[in-house]
């Protein structure tokens, strides 16, 4: 028996009504800020991940799953949304008329240990906005990615922000991390000590050695920031206390990622195994480094996955609805024939509509209506076909009415 790859899982019953839902959830609350679907490929050239993402994150140097093609060509199965994104503006020179705001959701592929919320194949939905430096537009962002919590009825939700500055102020102050950790870096993991060289800042949000005292006691980068900087951050505080956002300065976060500057957030929880469900931040210098123009930038992403779970661990119903508008109920094959315009007639119009295909018996028909909770039957035999009046049978009431088959579609566009 061939098994699924592990890290993945398939999506089926009750799992895709909840993943629809969310979907379909996402997309409203994206629209109504006047956000754009977008869609990139899955496999992009290894390139644009090694100068996009960066090459000391984690995510290149141990996660990306890369190979190459027939064409000897370095290719990689995308491990994040922003980069492609970012590399789709500057091929179809979409910067030309900004700002452009944009939704994607899809499958992202890491070689990671699988765990809780963690998966080899996992699923993101994220937002980008791109052309604005103003802080209001990190604030859009953010009470985007927070409001659609609220709207799943996730509201244990608090987020965290930081900001790590600019190009300028990021680098004394990598200077002073590493200053403040080379004497101890032995008592680090691996990862860390290879991280002081090139990347200080990811040290921070080591999950190995986050208890370390050295972290606890780093230099603060707030205090690094220039003026302009630390306006920005201010009016972005001013503006979550504005809309009631739950917030936290967390010094101490950074992202993982090589692309961002200033602020940097997270949207996390109160469930110990979950915490973290999503992030982002700013990354103006992001479209430049590819090879377009300097555009300003922010965004975020959640762990489609990691979502879905605190749903579940809250125990949150969701208003799924998978009932059956109508079933049509030939009560012979004599009548299947005069039954198919019927079902295809109402399906046009927008109705759920099903039929037995297993040829069961009239008990059997039944029983299937009530499996598919259909909120109305339609008997066709050999009186109604000679009569062209139908039976509609209303499975609540319980109630039955002869109606004719030019009727029909009144009826229901009036009662369901």
């Amino acid at each position: 028996m061939i098994q699924k790859i592990k890290g993945t899982y398939d999506v089926y019953g009750d799992l895709a009504l909840k993943h629809d839902y969310v979907k379909k959830l996402f997309q409203a609350v994206c629209e109504n800020y006047n956000y754009k679907y977008i869609e990139t490929p899955i496999i992009e050239r290894s390139e644009l991940f090694h100068r996009g993402v960066g090459d000391t994150t984690d995510i290149v140097t141990k996660e990306t799953y890369d190979f190459k093609d027939r064409g000897n060509r370095d290719l990689t199965l995308r491990p994040e949304g922003t980069a492609g994104v970012a590399r789709s503006i500057i091929e179809n020179k979409l910067y030309t008329s900004l700002p452009l705001k944009f939704y994607y959701e899809g499958s992202m592929f890491r070689y990671e240990r699988p765990q809780k919320g963690r998966y080899r194949e996992l699923r993101q939905m994220g937002v980008e906005l791109y052309g604005s430096s103003n802080p209001i537009s990190d604030i859009e962002v953010i009470s985007l990615g927070y409001n659609f919590l609220k709207e799943l009825g996730i509201n244990n939700v608090k987020v965290l922000i930081n900001s790590i500055g600019g190009v300028e102020t990021r680098n004394k102050y990598k200077k002073e991390l590493i200053k403040h950790f080379e004497n101890n870096i032995d008592e680090f993991c691996d990862d860390c000590k290879e991280r002081l060289k090139k990347n200080p800042l990811r040290i921070l949000d080591c999950k190995v050695d986050s208890n370390n005292k050295l972290i606890k006691t780093a230099p603060n980068i707030l205090d690094y920031l220039n003026t302009e900087e630390k306006e920005n951050f201010e009016k972005i505080k001013e503006y979550l206390e504005l809309l009631e956002i739950d917030y936290e300065v967390d010094n101490s976060l950074v992202r993982g990622l090589d692309y961002y500057t200033n602020l940097v957030f997270e949207f996390k929880t109160d469930i110990k195994d979950i915490g973290s469900i999503g992030g982002g931040g700013r990354y103006d210098n992001l479209l430049e480094s590819l090879g377009g123009p300097s555009v300003p930038s922010v965004g975020f992403a959640f762990g489609f996955d990691r979502v879905i779970d605190v749903i579940n661990e809250l125990d949150i119903s969701l208003p799924t609805n998978n009932d059956l508008d109508i079933y049509i109920m030939p009560l012979s094959d004599n009548e299947l024939y005069y039954s198919l315009s019927i079902i295809n007639d109402l399906r046009m119009c927008g109705y759920k509509v099903d039929i037995d295909l297993l040829n069961k018996s009239i008990k059997g028909k039944f029983k299937e209506s009530e499996k598919y909770n259909a909120k109305y039957i339609v008997i066709i035999g050999e009186d109604e076909v000679n009569n062209g009046v139908l039976t509609v049978k209303d499975t609540t009431t319980k109630e039955e009415i002869k109606i004719s088959q030019d009727e029909l579609l009144d009826y229901f566009d009036m009662n369901i």
